[in-house]
């Protein structure tokens, strides 16, 4: 989350407003906030560390399909960690995580579609 806000701001200062929402809880997820979300902006990114396939981001990616996919302009963006194990090393950590210049660019890509 730190490195989607610190995006965020950085966004913010270009004239880009970008919505964060941290689901604290996976069960019960608050898929309404990002329902609302999605039909105030008519996107979605979702970041997570962790590697797509069988994650949280892919159960609010269907959810949002489900109940808000008419609400949606652009296809959703996932951006996610590599498909390995995150090293313990930060460096490594670092190579295989979602970092701030890929969010920003996620977001401009997304913006512009």
């Amino acid at each position: 989350v730190e490195r989607t806000l610190t995006a965020a701001d950085q966004l913010a200062g270009k004239g880009i407003s970008v919505e964060v929402i941290d689901p604290r809880t996976v069960s019960p997820l608050d898929t309404e906030t990002i329902l609302a979300s999605v039909a105030k902006t008519g996107r979605l990114l979702i970041v997570d560390e962790a590697f797509g396939p069988c994650g949280l981001g892919a159960e609010i990616a269907a959810r949002v399909v489900e109940a808000g996919f008419d609400d949606l302009d652009a296809p959703i963006r996932r951006l996610n960690g590599a498909f390995a194990p995150t090293p313990y090393s930060p460096p490594l950590e670092k190579a295989v995580t979602p970092q701030v210049e890929d969010i920003v660019r996620a977001i401009r890509e997304l913006s512009e579609e």
